[in-house]
């Protein structure tokens, strides 16, 4: 199953709540505007931002139950994908967006101003820098390798954190080459706004 955008923008209507297409439809218009500046994201993306970057972000919450309580990290936000998308369609939890480039960094703290996300905070730094505490849920946009990626967020987890790892093409090629005791917590589930992409999906705690 792949979306288009008119299908995208109805998923994301049931998702969110009353005022969260309104927020995607500025997000939308500054991403435009500032990729103009700033090689955000693609300028073919552009073209299709409602599937490529919010659709894309917001099926993540589909593996994750309903109601679970905690803060969302969001490592390597880069443009804010998944991690705006996130706290918009999730206001009464907290949403950590995780970026090292000051560029970046300056466009995230500007769309939490002017999309009034409260529940965004954004931890300017690299993620070795960032203070240890529990997460709810961990998230990552083609941010590192399957095995770096875990390693450097294992301090992160508990038993109860629940992975939602975008991967793309590689998902399954990553988990077959993770340790056999790691590789044993994870499955890959298919994208809906690529049907060649993979989610890599877990729950636990990973040592590092």
């Amino acid at each position: 199953m792949t979306l288009n955008e008119e299908q995208a923008r109805a998923t994301l209507n049931e998702l969110g709540p009353s005022d969260a297409i309104e927020r995607l439809e500025l997000l939308a218009a500054e991403l435009r505007s500032e990729n103009e500046k700033q090689n955000l994201v693609s300028r073919a993306s552009l073209q299709e931002v409602w599937v490529r970057h919010f659709a894309d972000s917001a099926q993540l919450m589909r593996h994750v139950p309903c109601g679970t309580p905690g803060a969302w990290f969001d490592l390597g936000s880069g443009a804010g994908f998944p991690g705006l998308v996130l706290a918009i369609l999730r206001p009464d939890e907290p949403t950590i967006l995780i970026e090292s480039r000051r560029r970046r960094i300056e466009w995230l703290e500007a769309m939490k101003v002017k999309l009034d996300l409260p529940n965004c905070e954004i931890e300017g730094k690299r993620l070795e820098h960032v203070k240890t505490r529990k997460a709810a849920v961990i998230s990552a946009r083609a941010f590192a390798s399957l095995p770096k990626l875990l390693t450097l967020s294992a301090r992160f987890s508990t038993a109860r954190t629940y992975w939602v790892l975008p991967k793309g093409r590689s998902a399954a090629q990553e988990v077959d080459e993770l340790p056999r005791k790691l590789r044993k917590m994870f499955h890959v589930e298919q994208s809906i706004t690529d049907r060649d992409a993979g989610i890599v999906l877990g729950q636990g705690k990973v040592e590092a």
